[in-house]
């Protein structure tokens, strides 16, 4: 089991070093054909002045390219504010596109898979042995200690790993074009899925699929005791690989809008936007094909099946975001707050940012039928839209949702920032057949099912009372019962009875 491990931590660190080192190939020149394939008509000749000094240059550094790129828009730019003329001014970002068709070497001649495979493809090999490397221990859960190592107890090695994926996403976000390598490497891959080049979401997809995929062996080999664990498990699996990454690119390659037809408004924010409605409307039959089943799982779906299944349909069987805090996550669910502060304090905050998608929606819909964008002289639907999808949708939802995993616990988004769950949790509270139910007898207090609890619940104070846990949070991810050494927790379905959120 030692040697499987150790040999799966080597060729995980090795693939990953590669990948990092990638970042540091290739090479980068500018032409006046790539300018004008890439910029718009009106901004080519103020571009190719300000960036004649580039005019090819072989570059050998990305950061290089970038910064002399970015540089001569910027002092353009403020150039031409500073005489205020506001109507010259370039608020296209066009760094990211001009930088991956300047790129040329080893990733644009055929060498791009050889590189996937030593980097991503290495790692990932290195990931599936050292999950199960866990076959060789007995099954059931121990807590080998977690509460004390450095990677699971907010240790060096968990800020260390907690920093990286905050700054992934920050970079992904906001500076892609410093990734371009990355989106390069995927490029083959795109092309055989899509029919097109890759993007930074594409890669992106690629790379959240990939590791729900890897951590998900670790998981099913984890809790080979739990035949619920296992299915949940696969479910995930299935439904990331097939729903969110394979079919949305496919119906790009058929011409079709892109839609992750199994995720819902709200975590689905821009699903009622006006250009995502005009652009299904315009895709004929299937696309309001689409249009129609977005809404009917958001309306209908949800309540329906919470009702007859809790929460844990979807955040627990389905969701993209759970399926990575499930598996990924997983080594740092222990790490979610369980005081009653902080009980409190996720309540308003995730109730508040459901509000917000709401009103944003209503802000849309108000600005489709009216062709007005301001409501009440001061409420701009473009300026509303713009703020959630910068706070809530790039800096809660990626950067804290998952780069606080080593910090905060692996469910951050879900428990503080998700409105679908906020949604679908209303609905758990007041009118749902799920919960789990105790048996206070049996219950010995060891405290694993509050440990092991990422949604911050005290389940062992449940059990000792013998109550049932019907909180509006609770995902039904079922762990609490996986790990209870009496058999004290069973998740089941029975008549509604009043809640308690």
């Amino acid at each position: 089991m030692l040697a499987l491990r150790q040999l799966g931590l080597a060729l995980f660190f090795l693939g990953f070093g590669v990948w990092i080192f990638t970042l540091s190939l290739g090479q980068f020149r500018l032409t006046d054909d790539l300018i004008t394939s890439v910029v718009k008509p009106e901004h080519q000749a103020i571009i190719r002045e300000r960036t004649a000094f580039m005019s090819g240059r072989l570059y050998t550094s990305n950061l290089a390219f970038v910064n002399d790129f970015r540089s001569a828009i910027q002092a353009y730019n403020e150039d031409v504010r500073s005489r205020q003329q506001w109507d010259k001014v370039i608020y296209d970002n066009y760094t990211f596109n001009v930088t991956q068709q300047a790129a040329q070497g080893m990733f644009t001649t055929g060498s791009a898979w050889l590189w996937f495979w030593l980097s991503i493809g290495v790692a990932s090999l290195g990931g599936v042995l050292y999950g199960l490397a866990g076959l060789k221990q007995l099954p059931g859960i121990k807590n080998d200690y977690l509460y004390r190592h450095p990677a699971t107890d907010r240790g060096w090695i968990g800020i260390g790993v907690g920093a990286f994926l905050i700054g992934f996403y920050i970079v992904l976000y906001f500076y892609p074009e410093y990734l371009v390598n990355w989106v390069l490497l995927v490029d083959p891959v795109s092309r055989f899925v899509t029919g097109g080049p890759a993007s930074q979401w594409f890669l992106y997809g690629t790379l959240y699929t990939i590791v729900i995929l890897v951590m998900g062996v670790r998981m099913l080999v984890n809790y080979r005791h739990s035949r619920y664990q296992q299915l949940r498990t696969v479910s995930v699996m299935f439904f990331q690989l097939s729903f969110a990454f394979l079919i949305p690119n496919v119906l790009q390659l058929l011409n079709y809008p892109y839609q992750d037809l199994k995720n819902i408004w709200p975590l689905d924010y821009n699903f009622f936007f006006d250009y995502e409605i005009r652009e299904k409307i315009q895709a004929g039959t299937f696309g309001i094909f689409m249009l129609v089943w977005g809404i009917v799982l958001a309306l209908v779906g949800v309540p329906v099946l919470t009702y007859f299944l809790g929460k844990r349909w979807y955040c627990s069987w389905v969701c993209g975001c759970g399926g990575l805090a499930e598996t990924l996550g997983d080594p740092y669910r222990h790490l979610s707050d369980k005081r009653l502060v902080a009980w409190k304090v996720e309540r308003v905050v995730v109730h508040s940012v459901l509000v917000f998608a709401v009103v944003m929606t209503l802000l849309v819909f108000y600005t489709y039928f009216t062709g007005q964008s301001t409501l009440l002289g001061f409420l701009d639907s473009y300026s509303v839209r713009g703020a959630y999808g910068f706070y809530i949708g790039s800096i809660f939802a990626g950067v804290v949702g998952t780069g606080f995993y080593p910090l905060m616990g692996n469910r951050v988004w879900c428990r503080f920032g998700c409105p679908l769950a906020a949604y679908i949790g209303i609905v758990q509270r007041f009118k749902s057949r799920f919960r789990i139910t105790t048996n206070g007898g049996q219950c010995i207090s060891c405290g694993n099912c509050s440990a092991y609890c990422e949604m911050g619940i005290d389940v062992r104070w449940y059990a000792q009372r013998g109550q049932d846990v019907v909180r509006a949070s609770c995902v039904g991810c079922g762990i609490c019962s996986a790990v209870c050494p009496r058999g004290v927790l069973n998740l089941e379905t029975g008549p509604v009875v009043s809640r308690n959120i």
